[in-house]
């Protein structure tokens, strides 16, 4: 099996799972003198089994990204977590940008103007620079994904 297709099994496994959960609920209870649409105590069961089955994912797919290399100075885990912080990189910076943007709304020559005490641009450039690297290093990674097994 690839990376990448252990990482859809785990994605399929989370909604699953979020599936599952409603249906429990929705069953938990009943009114006397009536019939649950579904066995809860089954739900539960296969509950359990998928949670065990991401469980084997989730250790799969870190033991892989652990032991893969990424390139000459940093394995997958490494790239992940770069791209973890670019993205909040980038959205901080937009942020940024978007607070630090004055808008001229007065209404009056009595209400107070504001200004900025950052330079807006500079903030765009830089949260656009997290983007684009952000892109490029998502398209490694899941160009790697589709090559790498999975170590199990």
């Amino acid at each position: 099996m690839k990376l990448a297709e252990a990482l859809m099994a785990r994605a399929s496994c989370l909604r699953r799972l979020d599936n599952l959960k409603e249906r429990m609920a929705r069953n938990a209870k009943i009114q006397e003198g009536t019939h649950p649409a579904e066995d809860a105590p089954a739900l539960l069961e296969e509950y359990e089994q998928t949670a065990d089955e991401l469980l084997d994912l989730f250790r799969a797919i870190n033991r892989t990204n652990a032991a893969t290399p990424f390139d000459e100075r940093q394995t997958l885990t490494d790239a992940l977590a770069e791209r973890d912080v670019l993205k909040i990189r980038h959205a901080e910076y937009r942020h940024l940008a978007e607070a630090a943007t004055v808008n001229i709304d007065r209404y009056s020559r009595s209400e107070i103007p504001f200004r900025s005490t950052m330079d807006v641009r500079a903030l765009q450039q830089r949260a656009d620079r997290n983007a684009q690297r952000y892109r490029e290093l998502d398209a490694n990674i899941q160009r790697l994904n589709w090559e790498v097994d999975l170590v199990v």
